[in-house]
């Protein structure tokens, strides 16, 4: 049946606009009126052609759409990246020009050609090295300007060059490598002038390895900007033209070599826990039966394997506390009230709840380590160490990433320290050197572009309000605010419009009551946080890279050096406002996977939780192998 009708305009349009289509018979007076709305075509094709346009373009809009969202979506604030090592290039060294005359105010009254020096300088017209090019450029400055002998006398390798020799052998003492420093003595009963010849060779040899051992114990074998984005230090400059001098004048060489090594408190206790566990021999590794978990009063035969890790686990100062208990312990298993002490102060020691009782968390921590992992760890503390400021400050913070730890340390008085949470291996906090000079009270967050194009822009796409919603304000370069629903995120995905985003103080805010400052280009600080439950985590890497502190009042009490009731007192007034740091305090934001405890002394080991342990390993592998090219 076919529905015959008119329809004026106006009908024509909603039905239309409603989106469904009543086919009619038109009577010719009304065609007229079609043909003025529709060009003159039937209303139902031109109707279907209109919509099929209509849906071609929404459909090509939507995919736009989608595309840009894909695209935003696909656009990410990179962290950091970790490198294939470049180790220092040594470069092979022509000593030709120390074959010719040099001038100087001493050959005026004693001719080169007279002095043993000046008799087998001939010597090194055709003679080569392989060494570091600032170390051969320091050398050869030296011998023209004092052409004699520093380690040969009389025709013979002397004392001094002996002590050297012997310094230069034990450098596996403080983390190095003796290998890189070995120089062969010239070989008895050769003709004169081949001894000559020798010497003079020898001379160049060992005036380069000691060089060499100057840089690594001053500044390290390594330069961690080259392992990776994570590191940032600029490299120790070392005046070697200097250093020739005063190891040419010098009476005892081998203390001078010592002392261009660090001599901080913690590098002390390194290079004694160093020697100390080289002489603890092969103790093999111990085994504790996954799933044992043991309360006090209670029996096991896993208690042996306890036992025997915490010997092995446990510090200095734990096992001389309970050096009874350790020496009278038969083998037993009952697990009894003075081997539940020794277990809770281990606990205590390690960060955990001091229950007494042997379940995952503290099975975890008496994992044993090898003789040669702790060798390990310590050798690369000791390198990482020379990154740093040889003295760290009569005050300063050190925070020890791999520990979870933040502690103040002031010339004279007790350490104070506190668990911390630190970066993501997503989102890692990087290792460097700065000073404090700020503590601001009710902080804003200012959320770093990397946050709002990784975190934010996929709600946002989502939800342009989501911003507002949350209370966050949002500006522009100019400092003008706007609502986040108004903000093209496409193109600020793009940073083709440069908006900023901070939370305001208050009790959501995701840096507490307060955060202390040390301005670096990583945006990296202290602050307080309002996840409280993450600092009973034994595993506290769950930042964006700032260090949250479990006690942030105490630490700003310590770096301002003021009370805590006058840090309460200044959080109290619900402004935003700030104290300056007014003495010198530094902050080593640092990584080491065997560093001693403050608050005792003693070296504790940490598991490597970035894979910098790693890194390092094969940048000292690859600058031994370079060193060692044709040997």
């Amino acid at each position: 049946m076919v529905l015959k009708t008119q329809f004026s305009v106006a009908a024509v349009i909603c039905i239309l606009a409603g989106g469904f289509v009543i086919t009619p018979v038109e009577p010719v007076a009304a065609q007229g009126l079609f043909q003025q709305l529709f060009g003159g075509q039937r209303y139902d094709n031109h109707d279907r052609k209109r919509l099929r346009r209509y849906h071609a373009r929404e459909n090509k809009r939507r995919a736009k759409s989608h595309r840009k969202q894909r695209s935003v979506k696909s656009i990410r604030v990179k962290s950091a990246q970790y490198y294939v090592y470049k180790p220092d290039a040594l470069k092979t060294i022509s000593f030709a020009s120390l074959s010719e005359r040099v001038a100087s105010a001493e050959q005026a009254e004693m001719p080169l050609q007279t002095t043993p020096f000046g008799e087998a300088r001939i010597h090194l017209a055709s003679f080569r090295m392989r060494t570091l090019a600032e170390v051969a450029s320091a050398i050869k400055a030296h011998y023209s300007d004092n052409p004699k002998f520093i380690w040969v006398t009389g025709g013979r390798v002397n004392a001094k060059a002996r002590t050297a020799l012997a310094t230069l052998e034990k450098a596996g003492d403080f983390g190095l490598s003796a290998d890189d420093y070995r120089v062969a003595m010239p070989e008895p009963g050769l003709e004169a002038v081949s001894m000559q010849q020798r010497l003079i060779e020898f001379e160049m040899e060992l005036s380069a390895k000691v060089l060499t051992y100057v840089l690594d114990a001053t500044r390290g074998r390594i330069d961690p900007n080259r392992i990776s984005g994570y590191h940032d230090f600029a490299r120790k400059r070392v005046d070697l033209a200097q250093t020739q001098r005063i190891i040419a004048a010098t009476n005892d060489v081998g203390d001078y070599l010592v002392t261009r090594n660090p001599n901080n408190p913690p590098f002390r206790a390194l290079v004694a826990e160093l020697a100390d566990s080289r002489t603890w021999g092969n103790t093999g590794h111990i085994e504790i039966a996954d799933g044992t978990f043991l309360k006090p009063g209670a029996t096991s035969r896993q208690l042996v394997n306890i036992m025997a890790a915490i010997g092995l686990r446990g510090t200095a100062s734990l096992k001389a506390d309970h050096a009874e208990t350790l020496q009278y312990y038969d083998g037993g298993e009952t697990y009894s009230p003075k081997l539940v002490a020794l277990v809770r102060d281990f606990q205590r020691e390690n960060g955990l709840r001091a229950d007494g009782i042997v379940g995952k968390k503290t099975l975890r921590a008496l994992k044993t380590m090898s003789v040669e992992e702790k060798i390990g760890k310590v050798e690369l503390a000791l390198e990482r160490l020379r990154w740093l400021p040889r003295d760290l400050g009569a005050r300063h913070v050190f925070i020890n990433q791999p520990a979870f730890s933040a502690s103040y340390i002031h010339a004279g008085g007790a350490p104070l320290s506190m668990r911390a949470v630190v970066g993501k291996k997503s989102n890692q906090t990087n290792f460097f050197s700065d000073r404090i000079e700020t503590v601001e009270y009710n902080p804003y967050w200012g959320v770093p572009r990397s946050i709002i194009v990784n975190e934010m822009l996929p709600k946002l796409f989502r939800d342009r309000s989501y911003l507002d919603r949350l209370g966050y304000e949002v500006t522009t370069a100019s400092g003008r605010r706007v609502s986040s629903r108004s903000v093209n995120w496409y193109n600020v995905g793009f940073n083709k419009a440069p908006i900023n985003v901070r939370q305001p103080p208050g009790r959501k805010n995701a840096l507490g009551e307060l955060k202390i400052l040390f301005p670096n280009k990583h945006s990296i600080y202290m602050h307080d946080t309002p996840a409280k439950n993450l600092f009973s985590r034994e595993t506290r890497a769950f930042s964006h890279g700032c260090v949250r502190l479990q006690r942030p009042r105490e630490m700003a009490a310590a770096v301002l050096g003021k009370s805590t009731d006058y840090i309460a007192a200044r959080i109290a007034g619900n402004r935003n406002t700030a104290d300056k740091v007014t003495v010198e305090t530094s902050v080593h934001v640092a990584y080491f996977t065997a560093w001693p405890d403050p608050q005792q002394g003693s070296v504790r080991y940490y598991d490597d939780i970035y894979d910098r342990d790693k890194y390092l390993s094969r940048a000292i592998e690859s600058t031994s192998a370079a060193r060692h090219v044709g040997s």
